[in-house]
């Protein structure tokens, strides 16, 4: 039994030594950076390293003393960190020269004599052989776009840090007469370090605080360029109809498991399967973070084999990984898998069997309820399937000009469209006034076969108060005959945070922090949300972000700002764009709006916009959308 043992202990003690391999070129990055930065503040160190530098000594691989080399060997131990393999390729190169540069250096006895220089070759010639260890390590891919883009980024970084540079060192060189090559070859130079280099041109003699800013410029058109060359491949996958079918049929069988899971369907998220093909989860690619949202969709049994082949191919494409709003359920499975919870919120589930209008707590609502019907306000509820064409069509254009703002927001938990044939069993809420003109609209979802899921809610701003509040509880009223038992109503961000930081004995962490959000509640409904969702008395489900490392949590939480629409990054100039552009993975997305058709399938309907403003807007809220 004792071979048997050896065979499989080898494959472990290797892969071991790989990984630790790899981290080590991580960890000697991160100090060389380090490094870099003390010696660019500490002017005897810098002069020190310089001094080495121009003289007959030579220091270890991109320990220079300066911000160029800082900036290069950070951004480096970061893609190295996800394991890129254009990362390694670089450092293989150039770590390997130097390092046989410097072997062949040491033939010469001016060279061998110093001991600091054998340090160098050692330290240099350990990272070169982790580099070696760990090649196998390195995995992901880039995209193939990149060099194209890198080389236009490299002309144009150094024509502008470049002509910038050599008009300050114009404006302010204190020595007249100075040809037009030595301004530009010191502005280059200067970019490569702040030190002696340059100090050879007599006929030019800037302020110290022109070279610092510009080795700043020309590090930072650097490192534009060492993005477009590692920058992770953006997803260009989105669903398609035979994806949507076999989504839809894992909807049937379990879509009662999470009220989130129809807006798997949007079709700006792509879809990656487990190997049985009994589960699925649906994602976005943002920035660089693979985004899921809720659970996932199909058997929880099969969930483990498609969280597997997800996280497989984030690695492959050194994507971070982050799921937004998933449950609890979930989410123990995602944390078998190595990543992390951080309760985002609470999700309000009204129980039609629970829900009455009677009692005290109640009666703010009840008040509302009868005020609005005394008013003559109606509501007509509807499946989309069985709403005639022109009727849709009417009321998607009272959705539009409805919405707040002009951008359309959702990802995880809105749907993204209006009126798709294939959207028959959503529901549609009309309030209509007394005159019978529409003045608000509530579309759910389904959830399983007796739930329904708010996706959108928009109203007349001229309307009285309270008219959501009352169509809310319309529906509540008549869920029976609806068929309808369970109703899951907006998002409640940090609810537990409100709720025990108003208690008699709250902490003063918690008070801190309630008051932070009611601070900021100002200007985001967070605050309103809550209250306006526990006037239902419902029941609060947690609904939890995952991810798998803390520092990456800011980058994850920009991510989401973008798919969700509340972060639009800046794009080109209308004259710039294309006419006919596809949805972009790492924005918003852009469904077509009142068009015929999307992704080959013929629609009988005009679509609406993509998103509301809100996923799920407090009812009391004077935004006319969820």
């Amino acid at each position: 039994m004792r071979p048997v043992l050896g065979r499989v202990g080898r494959p472990l003690v290797g892969s071991r030594l790989r990984s630790r391999a790899a981290a080590a070129t991580v960890w000697y990055l991160r100090l060389v950076a380090l490094l870099n930065l003390v010696a660019v503040v500490s002017v005897p160190f810098r002069e020190e390293i310089h001094e080495h530098n121009a003289g007959e000594y030579f220091t270890p691989y991109l320990a220079t003393a300066a911000l160029v080399s800082a900036a290069l060997a950070l951004f480096l131990a970061t893609v190295m960190r996800r394991r890129k393999r254009a990362a390694w390729i670089f450092n293989m190169l150039l770590a390997g020269l130097l390092f046989v540069l410097y072997v062949l250096a040491l033939a010469q006895e001016q060279y061998r004599r110093h001991a600091f220089n054998w340090f160098s070759v050692l330290l240099t010639g350990l990272f070169v052989v982790a580099l070696l260890l760990g090649r196998r390590e390195f995995t992901a891919v880039g995209d193939r776009s990149n060099p194209r883009l890198a080389l236009a980024v490299l002309v144009g970084g150094v024509l502008v840090s470049g002509t910038v540079g050599t008009l300050l060192v114009s404006a302010t060189n204190r020595v007249t007469g100075a040809p037009l090559g030595d301004r530009i070859a010191y502005t280059l130079l200067r970019g490569v370090s702040i030190g002696p280099l340059a100090d050879r041109f007599d006929t030019v003699a800037a302020p110290r605080w022109v070279d610092v800013l510009i080795n700043i410029l020309i590090a930072a058109a650097f490192l534009l360029v060492l993005y477009a060359c590692f920058r992770a491949p953006r997803s260009r996958e989105l669903l398609g109809e035979h994806d949507e079918k076999r989504l839809r049929a894992l909807l049937a069988e379990h879509g009662e498991r999470d009220s989130l899971g129809y807006f798997a369907l949007r079709r700006d998220k792509a879809v990656i399967w487990s190997p049985s093909g009994k589960a699925a989860i649906a994602y976005r690619v943002v920035g660089g973070v693979t985004l899921a949202s809720g659970d996932p969709v199909g058997d929880p049994e099969a969930w483990p084999g498609a969280i597997e082949e997800w996280l497989k191919e984030a690695r492959r494409h050194a994507w971070t990984p982050a799921v937004m709003g998933a449950s609890e359920e979930a989410g123990i499975i995602y944390a078998r898998h190595g990543l992390d919870a951080l309760e985002l919120g609470d999700e309000a589930i009204v129980d039609r069997a629970g829900f009455t209008l009677d009692g005290r707590a109640m009666r703010g609502v009840r008040q509302a309820h009868n005020r609005i019907r005394r008013a003559g306000y109606t509501v007509r509820i509807r499946r989309h399937a069985d709403i005639p064409e022109c009727d849709m069509t009417a009321l998607i254009e009272k959705a539009d000009h409805w919405r707040d703002g002009r951008g359309e927001r959702g990802f995880s938990m809105a749907l993204g469209r209006l009126g798709d044939p294939d959207d028959g069993l959503c529901m549609m809420l009309e309030c209509r006034d007394g005159r019978g003109e529409p003045r608000a609209l509530l579309n759910f979802v389904p959830w399983g076969e007796q739930g329904l899921s708010l996706d959108l809610m928009r109203r007349d701003r001229d309307c009285e108060n309270g008219l959501m509040e009352f169509t809310v509880v319309e529906l509540l009223l008549r869920a029976e005959e609806l068929g309808v038992e369970r109703v899951s109503l907006n998002f409640a961000m940090f609810r537990s945070v409100f709720e025990r930081g108003s208690r008699l004995g709250a902490g003063p962490v918690l008070r801190l922090w309630c008051s932070v959000l009611t601070f900021f509640s100002r200007w985001w409904q967070i605050e309103s949300l809550y209250r306006a969702n526990a006037k239902y008395r419902p029941v609060w489900e947690p609904r939890y972000l995952l991810f798998e490392k803390s520092s990456e949590v800011p980058r994850i939480v920009v991510a989401s700002a973008r798919a969700e629409g509340f972060l639009t990054v800046p794009g080109l100039p209308a004259l710039f764009r294309r006419r006919h552009t596809s949805p972009a993975p790492d924005s918003p997305a852009q469904l077509p709006h009142g068009n015929g058709h999307f992704g080959g399938k013929p629609a009988k309907r005009p679509h609406s916009g993509t998103a509301p403003d809100h996923r799920r807007s407090s009812p009391t809220s004077s935004s006319s959308t969820r």
